[in-house]
């Protein structure tokens, strides 16, 4: 099973990115990608010597390659991809597609 992994850096206002991530990213995620296994998000936390490069990572994960494919260039995937760069004000986002070892 394939997943998307995608890679928030960190904002220019972490508490309005956190509150815009759960209350219209996540949810739409759910909304509009079609063929979803499953979704799972969470913050980044900072190691104790420094700062993290990512504030917060997501993946979905889909039953083949080509199930995400479909999901991610239809219309409403493409509303998902552009609301995440609209959220993301620290810099551009950084997608991963990742394949589990058997």
């Amino acid at each position: 099973m394939p997943k998307l992994v995608v890679l928030y850096p960190q904002p220019t206002d972490t508490e309005t990115f956190e509150r815009r991530y759960r209350d219209e990213h996540g949810p739409m995620v759910h909304e509009k990608i079609t063929g979803l296994r499953a979704f799972s998000a969470g913050r980044v936390v900072p190691p104790p010597n420094g700062n993290a490069p990512y504030a917060r990572i997501a993946q979905l994960t889909f039953d083949s390659v080509q199930d995400m494919e479909a999901a991610m260039s239809s219309a409403d995937g493409q509303a998902v991809v552009a609301h995440a760069l609209e959220i993301s004000t620290g810099g551009p986002i950084t997608a991963l597609v990742v394949e589990e070892d058997a």
